[in-house]
């Protein structure tokens, strides 16, 4: 069997642990080079990183924002959406009494029309018959135009007493007809 010394320092050695100084250099280098190589990597692999999430990070607090300020539009919309819909009715029943009022000024326009358009016609046949008048007054002065030269033509050719002539005047207007007269 073997029995090792094992002792914290040996003191013939001039030893820790059993380590001599140049195990405790490379340690100590290895130490600094791990050191300067974290240092190294953070500097080139972290502040990207950082930056990264620092842009990412800016990135959502915009869309925060964004959002926020969209939600504040669309309830703004909303609010504008929903006094619009109150006014409907009011504004349909405005619409309606403005139709309506233009309605009656129509109809009125209209019924006017027709009341002139009806005394012109009105007129005209006022007229008419009036023409109609003077038209038959003159076709019944002619008749008795006619009807006067007629009589004479018989008085003249035959010289009568009056009997004669009444009866020759009676038989004239027979001939000519009562309705003439009688108008």
């Amino acid at each position: 069997m073997f029995i090792y010394n094992i002792s914290p320092v040996t003191f013939a050695s001039g030893r820790i642990f059993g380590l001599d100084s140049q195990l405790l250099f490379d340690i100590l280098f290895q130490a600094i080079a791990i050191f300067v190589l974290f240092f190294f990597v953070g500097y080139l692999l972290i502040n990207p990183v950082r930056k990264a999430l620092q842009a990412r990070q800016d990135k959502v607090k915009s869309d925060l924002a964004d959002a926020a300020r969209d939600k504040e539009e669309a309830a703004k919309l909303k609010a504008d959406y929903d006094n619009k819909l109150s006014n409907v009715d009011e504004e349909a029943k405005e619409i309606l009494s403005e139709a309506r009022r233009k309605a009656v000024k129509n109809e009125n326009a209209i019924v006017a029309e027709a009341k002139e358009e009806a005394g012109r016609i009105i007129a005209n046949a006022h007229r008419e018959a009036e023409l109609e008048k003077a038209k038959v007054k003159d076709e019944v002065r002619l008749e008795i135009i006619n009807v006067a030269t007629l009589v004479a033509g018989k008085f003249v050719e035959e010289e009568m007493d009056m009997t004669k002539q009444e009866e020759l005047l009676s038989e004239t207007l027979a001939e000519i007809g009562e309705d003439t007269w009688q108008k």
